[in-house]
């Protein structure tokens, strides 16, 4: 043997290559979460939930959007950017508090179905007690207690909570109607309506405040104790607001609007393999050029406030940044919008320069150019993969595992994709035995698990699991299917499920892929 071949034999066998950051986690909202409260809630299960990530070996929790839902209780669509939802506020806490008397939260119907969320028993009855205990704090000492709200309005008053407060008792005040179904005035924000209908209205808008207030409060005792869990917390923020928002009433310069409030385009996707029609979500389009003159404080602010609930957040249609599809405003359906260009690299730069690096992972599923892949490159984000997607024997696809890269995001499904369980189900018989050569799947490993085993073991940096599939459920337990308005958004994770044996399972694969934390934090007890 030639002394340079020795060489390069040497330096073969002496080479070794270890990637490290390797890190997984699951995909679960809170309103899925176990409680006796009729959707899961930011109580005692959250902080279980915690303690079982621990166990599991997971690095991450993703929920969706916290924010207050409206009409199809989608978290996509809410009436403020910052404000929590009332639903997730845990009645139990609120015992601890003295705010509520045990027997209170049992006097009111919350369903007796523990696998799914009954929006309407929570939309009559959950602002109810919740004024109750609005009630008992205003008659109570509760003097610490006080403190801390008064701190809190004064801290989040001017910045948005007074806005919101004000949005929302309009709003109940017409009926729940959307703002621009308001009363002039208070349509067009006159300033002498706003101070009138403010100072008639104390308590009610006091009301709002103090629901906010319960929610950050809680929802700060959940982010602190992942923190010292050494969980991180993957938040998700729509691109778009809704139209009946706080948002667009407040600042309709921002958004593409007439000169009677209403807009000219609106948000979708075009026509395509899965739609003739497209997909119209109706949000109002921003007005880049009028946040370009503001350099992107909007924004700026919008995100900061997002980095105060979340250690990352996924931007919701990240190539929507770089070109949108524009509808008409009162189409029926998507199928004549057209592609304008978004800020691009311009946002980015004013977020960068005032936030410094950002912690972001782009959503860049769906119709994507070579445009929107070199804006997404030039960030540094990674990117979303569904293992899902990759299958089609009759096409090529990025979502194979051997296309996969590092700077990546790999899930199993989404919210808005079916069960592992429901996609061997319903696959095509040609899909599916692609998938099962390519990945090695059998029935003696179990093809919901076979296929989790897949995405741990592939080079993508970070990985995320379904709840639903630890438990290998079928199409029943969907997060949500789009284009459908009702009957989303509603499953629950049964009680008791979160196991020993199940997180077991979970770090064998985690340890065996190279994901398991770099400092074990174990169970941390609460």
């Amino acid at each position: 043997m030639s002394v340079e071949r020795e060489k390069l034999t040497d330096d073969r066998y002496n080479y070794k290559v270890c990637r490290t950051g390797r890190k997984s986690g699951i995909l679960l909202h809170i309103t899925s979460l176990p409680s006796p409260y009729g959707i899961g809630t930011m109580g005692d299960e959250a902080l279980d939930f915690i303690d079982f990530l621990v166990l599991a070996g997971q690095s991450y929790w993703q929920v969706l959007p916290l924010g207050t839902t409206g009409f199809g209780n989608s978290p996509y669509q809410n009436f403020s950017t910052r404000a929590g939802n009332l639903y997730l506020i845990d009645p139990d806490e609120l015992i601890r508090d003295g705010l509520l008397s045990e027997e209170v939260p049992k006097q009111f119907a919350w369903g007796d179905d523990p696998s799914r969320v009954d929006y309407g028993l929570l939309w009559e009855n959950r602002r109810h007690m919740l004024h109750l205990a609005f009630e008992a704090f205003r008659a109570g000492s509760f003097e610490s207690l006080k403190q801390a709200f008064e701190a809190f309005r004064k801290s989040e008053g001017s910045a948005w909570l007074n806005d919101y407060a004000l949005f929302m008792t309009i709003k109940d005040e017409m009926g729940g109607a959307p703002w621009r179904a308001w009363t002039e005035p208070l349509k067009w924000r006159d300033p002498v309506a706003l101070v009138d209908f403010a100072e008639s209205h104390r308590e009610e808008i006091l009301f709002e405040q103090f629901i906010q207030f319960l929610f950050f409060r809680q929802w700060r005792r959940v982010r602190e104790y992942a923190t010292r869990a050494g969980v991180a917390i993957i938040g998700d923020l729509p691109i778009y607001v809704a139209e009946d928002s706080v948002e667009v009433w407040q600042n309709p310069s921002l958004f593409q609007l007439d000169e009677t409030l209403t807009p000219t385009y609106v948000a979708g996707c075009p026509p395509d393999y899965f739609s003739d029609d497209g997909q119209l979500w109706g949000n109002p389009l921003y007005d880049w050029r009028e946040h370009k003159k503001q350099h992107y404080e909007w924004w700026i602010e919008r995100v900061r406030f997002q980095l105060r609930l979340y250690d990352k957040i996924r931007i919701d249609h990240f190539r929507g940044l770089e070109s949108y599809w524009a509808v008409p405003y009162g189409d029926k359906t998507a199928r004549r919008g057209q592609w304008i260009d978004g800020p691009a690299d311009a946002l980015f730069d004013a977020l960068k320069e005032e936030l410094g690096p950002l912690p972001v992972i782009a959503e860049d599923l769906g119709y994507m150019t070579q445009e929107v892949y070199e804006f997404r490159e030039r960030t540094g984000f990674p990117g979303m993969k569904v293992l899902q997607f990759a299958f089609d024997p009759s096409v090529p696809s990025d979502y194979l595992p051997h296309n996969l890269t590092e700077n990546a995001v790999l899930y199993t499904g989404t919210h808005d994709n079916d069960t592992i369980a429901s996609w061997v189900e319903n696959a095509s018989p040609e899909e599916f035995l692609f998938a099962r050569q390519y990945l090695g799947l059998s029935e003696e490993e179990g093809y919901v698990w076979g296929m989790m085993r897949a995405a741990a073991t592939t080079v993508c940096q970070t990985v995320i699991f379904q709840m639903q599939d630890l438990f290998s459920l079928g199409e029943d337990s969907r997060m949500n299917r789009p284009g459908r308005a009702e009957g989303n958004w509603q499953w629950r994770m049964p009680p008791g499920s979160l196991t020993l044996e199940l997180a077991s399972r979970l770090r064998e694969l985690t340890r065996m892929s190279g994901r398991l934390p770099s400092v074990d934090h174990g169970s941390t007890g609460h």
